[in-house]
């Protein structure tokens, strides 16, 4: 994996990235790069590929603002929402912000908080000490192709009873109890690595996984006002699939006897840590690895439109969208897809459904044709 980064230290794995990776499992040139820890962004960067769109200022300011008022006085506002979602009597709630350790500085570091939230969570759940019902800014760690990736969730870990659950607030609202489904599937997918970090802490110390429950809790503001609501979800969903996709991490030997002898990523920094690389070198290196390129590719990767203009230069389906490349499964370029519709090649067995749809398609788009002339 040194040979591919070049000098390059790997890149750690945050909840976000480790989200990001069940977004597209078919693609082995993002699970290659993600398993060896490469920096995506400085490749597009050095490439000059566009960014992809991120949260402006605003709204990340927004969402600190709503998350301080759900946590500010010991979570206060947060202790009714969780007895209203969740059915519990609790008659007092302790808090612990593991933001700032044994110092004064406001954020400690990262390693010392992991090695508090770990104490804090095994004494609540052997029963050493009376547990605390809620722990702000805690760090887990999860394992990610070999190397511990520190997580840090929004919020808190909730414990109760010997059962955790993962807290999480995000600042997208729910308008009349519907969430935007889109946003809260990332949020469940995000929530899903907190689980995981927490059932490794649990099972590395003896203790049994279903210690930590299924359901997330989300907190988001309700309808257009400022004012928090809580909504559990059932995320074994999302957590089933970033468990297998952290499994596909593993297979990274498969992956690299497909590569060329001596391929690599490295971007040659210079003395002034610029990168010198030739592009024609990288793109070569690149277009060693197997893409699955999607529409979708463009939210979450930053070599997406590296990997679009490719598809479209090869004449693939998939840059057509998901849609016609699921429409047209088993075709995989533009090409044959056209010579089926107009008898050009002869289908084999697999393809001759499709091929009598795209016929089918191809006589109505001549008829139009022909009655708009």
């Amino acid at each position: 994996m040194s040979v591919l980064r070049g000098a390059a230290p790997p890149l750690p794995h945050n909840a976000r990235t480790l989200a990001a990776l069940t977004a597209n499992p078919s693609c082995d040139r993002r699970s290659l790069l993600d398993a060896a820890g490469i920096d995506k962004s400085a490749l597009a960067a050095h490439l000059g590929l566009p960014r992809p769109l991120t949260k402006s200022q605003l709204a990340l300011d927004y969402g600190l603002a709503f998350e301080r008022q759900v946590t500010d006085q010991g979570g206060a506002a947060l202790v009714p929402l969780l007895r209203q979602s969740l059915g519990l009597t609790l008659p007092e709630a302790s808090y612990k912000d593991v933001n700032s350790v044994g110092s004064g500085d406001d954020r400690s570091p990262l390693r010392l908080r992991h090695t508090h939230t770990r104490a804090l969570i095994l004494s609540a759940a052997h029963g050493r000490s009376k547990p605390y019902t809620l722990v702000d800014h805690p760090v887990l760690s999860l394992s990610v192709a070999g190397h511990q990736a520190f997580l840090e969730p929004d919020v808190l870990a909730f414990h109760h009873e010997g059962i955790f659950h993962v807290v999480e607030i995000k600042s997208f609202p729910v308008i009349h109890g519907q969430p935007d489904p889109t946003k809260a599937t990332a949020a469940l997918t995000q929530a899903a690595a907190y689980v995981l970090a927490l059932r490794e802490l649990l099972t590395g110390d003896g203790l049994p996984a279903d210690r930590v429950s299924d359901t997330v809790i989300l907190i988001n503001p309700r309808n257009f006002t400022r004012h928090p609501t809580a909504t559990p979800y059932n995320a074994s969903q999302q957590i089933k699939h970033l468990s297998r996709h952290l499994g596909r991490l593993r297979r990274l030997p498969e992956l690299l006897d497909t590569l060329p002898p001596g391929t690599t990523f490295d971007l040659a920094p210079g003395p002034d840590s610029r990168p010198t690389r030739p592009h024609s070198e990288l793109l070569a290196a690149l277009a060693t690895t197997r893409p699955h390129y999607t529409p979708g590719c463009r939210h979450h990767c930053h070599l997406a439109p590296h990997c679009r203009t490719e598809a479209r230069n090869q004449g693939r389906t998939e840059a057509l969208g998901t849609t016609v490349r699921d429409d047209l499964a088993g075709i995989d370029t533009i090409a044959t897809a056209l010579a089926l519709a107009d008898g050009h090649l002869h289908p084999s067995q697999d393809q001759e459904g499709i091929a009598q749809a795209l016929r089918h398609a191809q006589r109505i788009h001549t008829a139009l044709q022909g009655g708009h002339a």
